[in-house]
């Protein structure tokens, strides 16, 4: 599902772009790309956050944007799937962005569980869900990525997109297990025009960018899959 940001989200997506696209560059100039790795990770991490929800981002001008389209656009969703009598999972990698949907799934008093690595009671969370307790799963997706048998589920939400598409299918498969006796429906949030739109296009076309980019523990792997031309697009204006 694809999702246009409003005035302020957008503007504050490109004032970080444009710092931070100045910043690469030159550091790109003086170090090299693979030198330049950290930086240019944590660029692309800002711009991740932006797409997500503005509050991700620890900055002053960050603050003041009080709007999200993608958080919007997922309660849209929500009570449109509940009322069909989904059992939903929903994953972010953003542990701060699951918390802010929980705040709004208590608002709409909506029935939820949730998985992170700072869940103690992990077992307990599972068997809420498998239960029927709970309606909607929020998991981390290094939290819920591998090790869970959730065939009770039969709606799966990417909230945000996984740059290496194996991690992003091993949750999925959380839900399309031995056992499984139901169609799984898949939704990704993408937001239109932005770094989300791009790195799709690119990992449809190579998918050695995502094997190139990331390894399984989220480093930085090599830099041939990953050219100084492709980076310059990833930085394009909106």
């Amino acid at each position: 599902r694809m999702v246009e940001m409003g005035d302020e989200q957008r503007r504050l997506y490109e004032t970080i772009r444009a710092t931070m696209a100045d910043k690469v560059q030159d550091l790109i100039a003086a170090k090299g790309l693979n030198r330049s790795r950290i930086e240019i990770l944590d660029a692309l991490l800002k711009l991740r956050q932006v797409c997500c929800d503005p509050r991700l981002v620890k900055t002053a001008s960050a603050r003041k944007v009080k709007q999200s389209a993608k958080l919007e656009l997922l309660m849209e969703m929500l009570p449109e799937l509940l009322e069909e009598g989904r059992k939903i999972l929903l994953f972010s990698q953003f542990t701060q962005m699951i918390g802010i949907i929980e705040t709004r799934l208590q608002d709409l008093d909506i029935r939820y569980t949730k998985l992170t690595g700072q869940t103690r009671k992990r077992d307990d969370a599972i068997q809420a869900f498998k239960t029927g307790e709970a309606d909607i799963f929020l998991i981390s997706l290094k939290a819920g990525g591998v090790g869970l048998n959730l065939t009770e589920a039969d709606t799966v939400i990417h909230y945000d997109p996984w740059w290496n598409p194996a991690a992003e299918n091993q949750a999925t498969d959380r839900s399309h297990r031995l056992g499984q006796d139901k169609a799984v429906f898949v939704y990704k949030l993408i937001t239109e025009n932005t770094l989300e739109e791009k790195i799709l296009a690119m990992q449809e076309k190579k998918q050695a960018l995502a094997d190139g980019v990331y390894n399984k523990d989220q480093t930085w792997q090599n830099e041939s899959a990953f050219s100084g031309e492709e980076l310059k697009s990833l930085f394009a204006p909106l």
